[in-house]
C-alpha cells in the first residue's frame, strides 16, 4: 500500500512540475494547507480520492494516469470486473475502487466504496471537493454527514449533492456498508 501512495504521489508531482505549477498553487486550488499538500506530493500521506480527482482536473489529466501512471486509452468502454478496480485510497475509514480507470475523457468518477464501521471513540473526518456527487448504497446501512444534516440510508436508497459542502459517511449497526459513488 504504502508503495502504490509513494508512485501516485511521485507522478502528482512530476506532473505538477511539468505544468509549471508552484506547491503554493496547487495547494491553495484544492483548499488545502501547504504542508498537507506536501505530505501528499512526498508520498507520506494518502492522498484523498476527492482531492485526487481535482488535481487530474487542475493537471488536465486523466485520474487514470495519475492511479496507474499510464494512460486510459480506452474510449467506447471499459470493463471492470468484480473486485478489480483500481485502488485509490486506504484509509481506516473507507476503501475506494476506481470502476473506470482505464476510459479516457470520462465525464465522471465512478467508485466503489466501502466504509467500515468506525470505533466509538474516533471522529469523522468531513471533506469537500468541487463538484457533484451520486451515492447508491448497494450493502448496508449508511449515514451521510452533510452541511448540518444527517441522512441515514440502506440498500436501495441513493442521495445526490453538492460536493462543496463538507460530508462524511458513516456506516451503521456496526456493519461495513458499500456503496456506488460517482463523482461529476
Amino acid at each position: 500500500m504504502q508503495q502504490k501512495i509513494r508512485e501516485i504521489a511521485s507522478r502528482v508531482r512530476e506532473l505538477r512540475e511539468l505544468s509549471e505549477i508552484s506547491v503554493e498553487q496547487m495547494a491553495e486550488s484544492l483548499n488545502v494547507p501547504i504542508l498537507s499538500y506536501q505530505r501528499y506530493e512526498n508520498g507520506s500521506e494518502d492522498i484523498p480520492a476527492s482531492i485526487l480527482y481535482k488535481i487530474a482536473v487542475d493537471l488536465q489529466v486523466d485520474m487514470g494516469l495519475l492511479l496507474t501512471g499510464e494512460t486510459p486509452r480506452m474510449h467506447i468502454f471499459t470493463v471492470t470486473r468484480k473486485g478489480k478496480g483500481v485502488d485509490v485510497e486506504r484509509r481506516k475509514q473507507y476503501s475506494y475502487q476506481n470502476l473506470a480507470a482505464n476510459f479516457i475523457h470520462k465525464k465522471a468518477e465512478p467508485f466503489m466504496v466501502t466504509v467500515d464501521p468506525k470505533p466509538e471513540t474516533s471522529q469523522l473526518k468531513k471533506n469537500a471537493h468541487p463538484g457533484q456527487e451520486f451515492n447508491f448504497v448497494l450493502e448496508g446501512k449508511l449515514k451521510i454527514h452533510i452541511h448540518h444534516n444527517e441522512i441515514e440510508l440502506e440498500a436501495g436508497d441513493s442521495i445526490y449533492f453538492d460536493a462543496n459542502y463538507e460530508h462524511a459517511m458513516e456506516a451503521l449497526d456496526g456493519q461495513p456498508a458499500k456503496f456506488l459513488a460517482i463523482i461529476l
